[in-house]
């Protein structure tokens, strides 16, 4: 666990210090067991968790189950010398790992609605004869409940082996996993004879861990780096609750699209910006748009160069000598969403942490649906196309609009509509603000001044309405005051307002930035792709076209 994250965790909790003798001694301090059982504090059952154990000396230790029926995988992932995960994810069962005597960090974390404990353990020499080891147990304790309230939380982007699954949904408390069972890098390649993902095809059936956990295991990346054999980087797209498995390889990317919603899947947008983004948006008809992609990570930001000739001067991003900053990369994201909204384009938002490729834990960004009554995958499935949802890397934001849930379209015979906006945020750290967007600029800023609750949450209540001209959207998002300086924020789906005869006005600068990037495209296209897959570039750049001619 990154060193400034862990002085987050110990301003925001504290720590617990125990000092314990070790078990066993010889004149080169051989390793002795540290046992331990992590338990839910009001409870006291065996949960799952993710584990980081750390020596003083800076080394990491990986424990391991101590029980038959336990599980309990490895994740070790570095990108630069300050972006590295290192953890352990456990099952609900007791845990060991062999350790010298020294004092020792142990951080225990499971997803957004638990306080995480950071527990700090000196094992003293041990005595002679002295062979049982040491044993300590590691309270946590939840600050809300999000299912009891009907909001579940969903990974959509995982490259983590099916098998691994049942383990990761309890121990980071994540209701909906879909993990890759296709992944397909090289263009003109089926996901059969292509796929990057050597575990057999898994049959296309909910897979309950419990009653509100589960997994749907058979979706597909097309994250296509080569054309012809050769480095020619297109882009990504998930698809997602497949019933059949896709036969065909990209590009062109229409008629994959076209099977895959007629199977009943679902298309997101994995990064905004890949190269071919612009055009797959309305070709592919796609569906979601990850707010909060594998690219936001809770160790450091790493990616700073990475597509940064992508990125449109209109929208003024914050950089560094190295490129993007964090919040570069993130208002990014979010002023591309914002762009393809004012286009029409009314996708919903969706996270994924492409856990398995970075060094990022699964679930670490997550969606949450509002599904009322009983949980069904089919149910939330919905409920996150409809958009009643919100996209998170730390707060909680749960909005109503007019009484109605985020994704709602309200349709209006008069230019102007009242729209008032009630809700609540909350977070274990404090809110910086809250903001009202319209049409992708921020209509109102509120700056909270909620007290710690009882909890130990902050929680912020929001009341504000807001007039709306003509047809649009608004959608909510907030922010975290983070210790560490890092961006953690929560955002709404948008609602929409529809008045008839009056669509919205693309923005003149959003759509010559998405022209400017096709026409990049098809000239490097020229000579590499077959001229059915340039076609639907052309296509896409005609369709860009028409909205700049009602631009404003």
């Amino acid at each position: 666990m990154p060193t400034s994250f862990r002085w987050f965790l110990l301003a925001l909790i504290g720590w617990t210090s125990i000092v314990v003798r070790a078990s066993a001694a010889t004149a080169q301090e051989p390793t002795v067991p540290l046992r331990g059982q992590v338990i839910d504090a009001d409870s006291q059952l065996p949960v799952g968790a993710r584990l980081y154990v750390k020596g003083a000396d800076g080394k990491w230790y990986f424990p391991k189950s101590a029980s038959p029926e336990g599980t309990a995988f490895e994740f070790k992932r570095q990108a630069g010398p300050n972006s590295l995960e290192q953890h352990v994810t456990l099952s609900a069962h007791p845990f060991v790992v062999d350790v010298p005597p020294g004092t020792y960090t142990i951080t225990v974390e499971r997803g957004k609605e638990f306080v995480p404990l950071v527990q700090e353990i000196v094992i003293a020499k041990p005595k002679d004869g002295d062979t049982q080891g040491i044993e300590v147990t590691s309270p946590i304790r939840r600050w809300i409940n999000m299912a009891e309230q009907g909001w579940y939380s969903g990974d959509i982007h995982a490259h983590r082996p099916l098998s691994d699954m049942p383990n990761l949904v309890l121990a980071e408390d994540i209701n909906v996993a879909t993990p890759l069972s296709h992944w397909v890098t090289a263009a003109d390649t089926d996901p059969t004879t292509g796929n990057r993902v050597t575990a057999p095809a898994p049959q296309p059936e909910w897979i309950a861990v419990d009653r509100t956990h589960g997994i749907y295991p058979l979706n597909t990346e097309y994250e296509i780096f080569t054309v012809g054999g050769k480095s020619h980087t297109l882009g990504a797209v998930l698809i997602c609750g497949q019933r059949t498995r896709l036969d065909k390889g990209i590009p062109p990317v229409k008629r994959i699209a076209e099977q895959a919603h007629a199977d009943g899947a679902f298309l997101d947008l994995e990064k905004h910006s890949w190269a071919w983004s612009p055009m797959i948006v309305p070709l592919m008809k796609v569906d979601l748009f990850e707010l909060a992609n594998n690219h936001c990570w809770q160790t450091e930001f790493a990616h700073s160069s990475w597509t940064l000739d992508a990125a449109a001067k209109y929208m003024n991003l914050e950089l560094n000598d190295k490129g993007f900053t964090e919040w570069g990369w993130i208002d990014f994201g979010l002023q591309s969403y914002y762009a393809y909204l004012n286009c029409g384009f009314r996708m919903m938002p969706s996270a994924g942490t492409g856990a398995g490729v970075h060094p990022v834990p699964f679930g670490f960004s997550r969606v949450y649906v509002h599904v009322p009554g009983e949980f069904t995958f089919a149910k939330w499935r919905e409920g996150l196309l409809a958009g009643r949802s919100f996209v998170t890397t730390g707060p909680l934001l749960k909005v109503q609009f007019n009484g109605e849930e985020a994704g709602h379209t309200f349709r209006s015979e008069t230019a102007s509509k009242t729209i008032r906006i009630t809700g609540t945020a909350a977070s274990l750290a404090p809110l910086d603000r809250i903001e009202v967007l319209i049409n992708g600029t921020v209509a109102r800023t509120t700056r909270p001044t909620a007290q710690k609750q009882a909890n130990g949450s902050f929680t912020a209540t929001l009341d504000e309405s807001l007039q709306i001209e003509g047809s649009g959207w608004l959608a909510v998002r907030c922010f975290e005051s983070h210790p560490t300086k890092r961006v953690r924020f929560a955002h709404t789906a948008p609602i929409f307002v529809d008045v008839p005869d009056k669509p919205l006005a693309p923005k003149k600068a959003e759509v010559e930035h998405f022209i400017e990037r096709i026409e990049r495209e098809l000239k490097r296209h020229e000579g590499v792709l077959a001229n059915d897959a340039v076609e639907e570039y052309r296509e896409a750049l005609a369709i860009y076209r028409e909205l700049l001619g009602r631009a404003k």
